[in-house]
């Protein structure tokens, strides 16, 4: 029996206000079995530190993903054609006890991966990244990252706590996570708890690009430069939606100004097409602070945009 290729349910179908939730409209599976790659959740929000509220993200992200259609019309990008896709759902996540919420979801990603199934994921404060990370490196080892934040989430605690949004980062590269040589982290910027709170990941070996040097510009030759950082192995990709300048993305919990636009975004995303990337994931998005459903909007094209420059898609 050959491999099944699922099609986003089309819009003259069932209208586009219709029809069960499921991100880009895809069939909800119960299993990864037999997929390429499969959309999943992890509606977390106990590991912020300001505002709360991405524990909603997942939702508000499918809900918003059902205007995107299959083909990349910039790319010729046809994935639904070239990879098995699928809704996996959520992970059900301890919503009163952080540690064993970062237990299930790490036990949750080495079940997913165990099927070769890259994941997409729709967070969730940005510790889901971690646990996500660890199940990486069991199944990948070190992997490269491009990291797309206003922070570098390297704080070595929060509140005297060594797991929250804001440290994932330092964790993963004490547990040995990370390939060092081969991490780049994008946008950051505003102000931090010592002068020197950028340079703990330029000693590490990441290239930091602050936003500040994303002004203005076209981002293609800086993601020129990040292929050749990041290439030679296995690269996951993590994009804070608080990268993007709150003008285009307010609802996120802890908003940043002078960020990355919409179009800078999605020419970091384009720029990782030729990486071998074996994971993706687009986080605290938190609907409360965004009435009109904008970041929601944006986190879903970012996502299609992460599916389209997966290995194996193939162009028109």
């Amino acid at each position: 029996m050959g491999k099944q290729f699922y099609q986003p349910l089309g819009g003259h179908e069932m209208p586009r206000f219709g029809g069960i939730a499921t991100m880009l409209r895809l069939p909800h599976l119960p299993s990864p079995k037999g997929l390429d790659a499969a959309f999943v959740g992890v509606p977390l929000d106990i590991g912020t530190s300001l505002r709360p509220g991405t524990r909603f993200g997942p939702r508000e992200i499918r809900t918003e993903s059902v205007m995107i259609r299959p083909y990349n019309m910039a790319t010729g990008a046809a994935p639904f054609d070239s990879l098995s896709v699928a809704d996996i759902g959520d992970v059900p996540i301890n919503t009163f006890n952080l540690l064993d919420a970062v237990r299930i979801i790490e036990e949750s990603y080495d079940r997913i991966l165990e099927h070769g199934v890259t994941p997409l994921t729709l967070g969730g404060d940005h510790t889901i990244t971690l646990p996500i990370l660890r199940a990486m490196r069991r199944k990948h080892g070190k992997v490269g990252l491009v990291h797309i934040d206003a922070h570098a989430d390297v704080n070595d605690h929060m509140f005297g706590e060594k797991i929250a949004h804001g440290t994932t980062f330092r964790r993963a590269v004490e547990e040995g996570l990370l390939d060092c040589q081969r991490v780049v982290q994008i946008g950051l910027r505003a102000q931090g708890y010592t002068a020197d709170d950028f340079d703990w990941s330029r000693r590490q070996g990441f290239r930091v690009v602050q936003a500040e040097e994303c002004w203005h510009r076209s981002l293609e030759p800086l993601m020129a430069e990040v292929r050749l950082k990041v290439q030679g192995g296995p690269v996951y990709l993590s994009f804070d939606i608080d990268g993007i300048d709150p003008a285009w993305a307010p609802g996120t919990g802890t908003p940043e100004i002078g960020g990355l636009t919409t179009i800078q975004a999605i020419e970091i995303i384009r720029g990782c097409q030729g990486l071998d990337l074996v994971g993706c994931d687009l986080v605290e998005v938190s609907p409360p602070y965004d009435k009109t459903g904008n970041t929601s909007l944006l986190g879903a094209n970012l996502l299609y945009e992460m599916l389209c420059v997966l290995p194996g898609v193939k162009r028109r």
